[in-house]
């Protein structure tokens, strides 16, 4: 058995609902206005047990919101040899005497992978991040009060200049990414027990550099901050951005930090 993401956006999708009666039932949904080509499914189920005397060479059914296809264990012992190699299957599905009128399931391997970061969207105003891509944070230290630590996990990178490639602007700009993060933290953390008590749990701070601008903001679910915790950003950040020890990246880029609140062990 197998969970189903669609590589291709299907324009209606099986789905499995319980009647007045109480029994279960099974129907696509489909987008309004829209014709049904393709048909996007929760999972299927490959069995291997179709005996010969059942008079098929292999049987496709909607079971609740998803597909089984049954088979015999031959065919089962090649589509697994398949799977293990990558490579595409055909099953076609009917009566063994061709009474009637055949299916095929054809398992097809496609070149596509999920977009990174595929659903997240930016604390600071809502933004997607999908394809954005992220580096994972490892603070040296903590910023701790009252129980409660502030720590930076994740920073996105969105380059605005296509000729330049993630990996050169990061081992460039390494140094000050690691000095933004632990001047917002501790700009924070005297406000730590306020910021929870308040809901605010997860917060982002962007950075905004151009050749000669740099801007940032913060917010959290979407909404700015509340303009008391940028004045304490603005005591902490300005500083670094122009006289830190780390230049200020010449890239013209939107970089992302994420910051989380939890509770000091």
């Amino acid at each position: 058995a197998s969970g189903l993401t669609s590589a291709r956006r299907p324009d209606s999708h099986l789905v499995c609902f319980q009647n007045e009666e109480g029994s279960y039932q099974t129907q696509a949904s489909s987008m309004p206005g829209k014709t049904r080509t393709v048909t996007g499914a929760s999972f299927v189920v490959f069995n291997g047990a179709l005996k010969a005397s059942s008079g098929f060479i292999a049987k496709s059914s909607i079971v609740e919101d998803g597909l089984m296809v049954q088979i015999p264990p031959e065919t089962m012992e090649s589509l697994r040899s398949a799977l293990r190699e990558q490579t595409d299957f055909h099953i076609p599905c009917g009566r063994s005497d061709g009474g009637d009128v055949r299916e095929n399931v054809t398992v097809r391997w496609v070149d596509w992978s999920s977009p990174i970061n595929r659903g997240k969207t930016s604390g600071v105003d809502g933004r997607p991040l999908d394809g954005v891509p992220s580096v994972r944070v490892l603070q040296d230290t903590d910023s701790e009060s009252d129980g409660l630590t502030i720590r930076c996990t994740e920073v996105f990178y969105q380059l605005k200049t296509p000729e330049r490639s993630l990996t050169s602007v990061l081992s460039s700009c390494s140094g000050f990414q690691k000095e933004i993060a632990l001047a917002a933290c501790s700009a924070l953390t005297p406000h730590l027990a306020v910021l929870t008590s308040a809901g605010i749990n997860s917060l982002a701070l962007r950075i905004s550099t151009q050749a000669d601008m740099v801007e940032y903001q913060a917010g959290c679910g979407g909404r700015l901050l509340p303009q008391r915790y940028m004045n304490e950003l603005d005591s902490a950040l300005i500083p670094v951005i122009h006289g830190g020890s780390a230049s200020v990246p010449q890239t013209a880029m939107d970089m992302e930090f994420i910051f989380y609140i939890t509770h000091s062990i």
